[in-house]
């Protein structure tokens, strides 16, 4: 019985073992499979996602070109780009144009991206354009420079092609020469002159403005000045003046005799008249600089004269008592020029620094009609339209005056010509016998005659316009021993 028992216990423990043993295996296999499975998925999908990067696809005008892996790509293709185009057109600041090119990011699993090809496709297909200011004078387009200011630049180097000269004139100011001159070689100024630049004025309206352009447009500076400076050339009307002669109108205008003559044939050298108009082609530049220079000039003055008569010593006879010494006056004139070429002249004035002392001689007064040697005005109140000298390259041997139309013998002296000369037209000359000769010239009407004598002061003639003359006036000579002497230095 226990037997039994003990069998049938053995037996109920012994079969649910067995019976259950079945499911759990499966459970446990299923569970092992689902986690290897899971485990795979899940590194596949990590691998995928490690590896899908993003690429960026390039559009050219709507059109695909290609892809590139990353924008830097692109900018450094734009930095390379307009430098090539910088050094290709080194005068105009440079711009890329990319309004047309689109880029839009894209992922995919290891994508096969071929950037070379597609930048250099791309930079084919890129253009370039230029960024510069466009100048106008008066309306008209003249070109386009490469930047604000670049135009600034060109414009105050034509201004400083005209103001350069007087800018040296300035280290000379504190010279003192003897010859009062006037030049006009703009390339430096005479010796003893003190150049001030009160105004430099553009006539034209300069409109600068901000333009896209091709690159082959714009100009370097050396070409906007060439032409601001140089222009068209345009005819133009010439009214001979005193002195004037064909070389210097040719040279002074930049064109040669020959040209001269071809546009005007009735032209001949000894047929030159004042105030006849001649035709000539000159270039006109399309700016116009306008300078106003205020030139103050030291000149050295001769000591005048003192003669003392005395009736110890025979006519023609004279003794020096007391040398002279010479003085200092400063004359001062206002000139303006276009473009570097003189259309007015002011005489402002003069002062005199230091008085010159008087050389005093003896002189005999047995016989009339000598000069004292002391000079005076032959016009009362006179002013100067023209001075003495190289005056802006033409030599003139006197001053013209206008003023009261009255003219009087500077000092006495014999008439020793009165009639007409060539060029002068009516004139009068006297010799004062005293190694001095004073000329009269363009008079309207002469009131003395040939070998009269004349006391200083004493009217002679009327002022006029014969002869080469461009207007009423004076023109008045100094000769001493024959040769032309500045008035300036004799006339109180």
């Amino acid at each position: 019985m226990s037997s039994m028992k003990d069998n049938m216990k053995s037996s109920d423990n012994s079969l649910p073992k067995k019976e259950l043993s079945k499911p759990r295996k499966w459970l446990l296999v299923t569970a092992a499979g689902l986690f290897v499975t899971m485990s795979a998925g899940f590194a596949s999908e990590t691998y995928v996602t490690a590896n899908t990067i993003p690429y960026y696809n390039v559009y050219v005008k709507g059109e695909h070109i290609g892809a590139v892996k990353s924008e830097n790509e692109l900018s450094k293709l734009y930095e390379s780009k307009i430098e090539q185009l910088q050094q290709q057109y080194p005068d105009a600041l440079m711009q890329l144009d990319i309004s047309d090119v689109e880029l839009k990011e894209e992922q995919a699993y290891k994508p096969e991206i071929d950037s070379e090809a597609t930048l250099n496709k791309l930079n084919g297909l890129l253009t370039g354009y230029a960024e510069g200011v466009k100048l106008k004078i008066d309306g008209k387009t003249i070109g386009i420079v490469k930047d604000q200011k670049t135009a600034d630049q060109v414009i105050q180097n034509v201004k400083n092609k005209y103001i350069t000269a007087e800018e040296k004139a300035a280290e000379s100011a504190s010279k003192i020469r003897t010859v009062a001159a006037l030049s006009s070689d703009s390339s430096q100024a005479p010796e003893g002159e003190q150049v001030s630049l009160e105004s430099v004025e553009l006539e034209e309206q300069v409109v600068l403005s901000e333009v896209k352009t091709d690159p082959s447009k714009v100009l370097s500076s050396d070409e906007a000045i060439e032409r601001l400076t140089e222009g068209q050339e345009q005819k133009t009307v010439y009214v001979v003046k005193e002195g004037d002669t064909l070389s210097y109108i040719a040279q002074h205008h930049n064109t040669t005799i020959a040209a001269l003559k071809q546009l005007n044939p009735e032209l001949e050298e000894d047929s030159l008249r004042i105030g006849e108009e001649l035709t000539l082609v000159i270039p006109k530049p399309p700016l116009t600089v306008t300078t106003v220079e205020n030139v103050v000039e030291e000149i050295e003055t001769e000591p005048q004269v003192e003669i003392r008569q005395t009736d110890e010593l025979e006519s023609g006879v004279t003794k020096v008592v007391r040398e002279g010494q010479t003085g200092l006056k400063q004359v001062e004139y206002r000139i303006t020029k276009e473009n570097g070429e003189l259309v007015k002249e002011e005489w402002l004035g003069q002062e005199v620094i230091e008085a010159s002392v008087s050389k005093v001689v003896l002189q005999g007064t047995k016989v009339t009609g000598e000069g004292s040697g002391i000079f005076k005005w032959p016009v009362v109140n006179a002013t100067i339209t023209s001075g003495f000298g190289e005056r802006w390259g033409k030599q003139h041997k006197g001053i013209d005056l206008v003023g009261n139309r009255s003219i009087t013998a500077s000092d006495e002296g014999v008439v020793t010509f009165a009639g007409q000369q060539s060029g002068y037209g009516n004139v009068i000359i006297i010799n004062h016998r005293n190694g001095y000769e004073t000329v009269y010239g363009h008079l309207d009407s002469i009131g003395v005659k040939e070998g009269q004598i004349v006391d200083q002061g004493q009217n002679i003639g009327i002022m006029g316009n014969t002869g080469r003359s461009t207007g009423t006036h004076l023109h008045f000579e100094i000769k001493k021993n024959s040769v032309a002497q500045n008035p300036m230095k004799y006339l109180p």
